[in-house]
């Protein structure tokens, strides 16, 4: 089906958005609507579910974000709309830490998600979660390198054009001492 649709967000739901692409408007399921906002174009991962009597489509912001709810929806017992809230409100590198640790009282946080559902999502994911994890990390210390530096006075077209010059090996205490450095020449 969809990988993915580029479009401006019309309307934010408290379950979703409407994304419009060449007059047509997608209802989009969404771990966090309120992270979109309307009247700015996004490029929306698309997962779509068809079943007998509806056709839903459930979008994402990241790729990472999509491979981990089709990871987590490939658990025995737990169904898209039980993932959405996983994903909602944890971070993507937390919900993975708690699967790697065996962490039950995290997991047992989420809406839906007992004893047993839990034991069992880590029974089915730990080990499994590797390729995720990396290009994640890498964007979290993109976004807070950015918060930094708007934070220091920096507008955001000051920064861009040194974001990709940054060694993201480096600690994000680094990566700052690196932009700032840069940003000073």
């Amino acid at each position: 089906m969809y990988s993915y649709i580029i479009g401006t967000v019309t309307m934010v739901l408290p379950t979703g958005i409407v994304l419009e692409n060449h007059k047509i408007g997608y209802a989009i399921q969404t771990p966090n609507p309120y992270s979109f906002e309307e009247g700015k174009e996004y490029k929306v991962f698309i997962y779509t579910q068809i079943k007998e009597d509806e056709h839903l489509l459930f979008g994402f912001k990241t790729q990472e974000e999509k491979d981990l709810f089709l990871k987590l929806i490939g658990v025995k017992g737990l169904g898209p709309k039980m993932a959405l809230p996983i994903l909602a409100t944890g971070s993507i590198s937390g919900i993975m830490d708690a699967i790697e640790r065996e962490n039950l009282l995290y997991l047992k946080k989420f809406p839906k998600i007992g004893e047993k559902l839990a034991k069992q999502i880590i029974l089915d994911l730990k080990g499994k979660l590797g390729s995720i994890s990396s290009v994640e990390m890498i964007e979290n210390t993109k976004e807070e390198l950015s918060e930094v530096l708007k934070g220091l006075g920096y507008k955001e077209k000051e920064f861009q054009s040194v974001l990709p010059k940054i060694d993201e090996s480096l600690s994000i205490e680094q990566q700052i001492k690196q932009a700032l450095q840069l940003l000073l020449k």
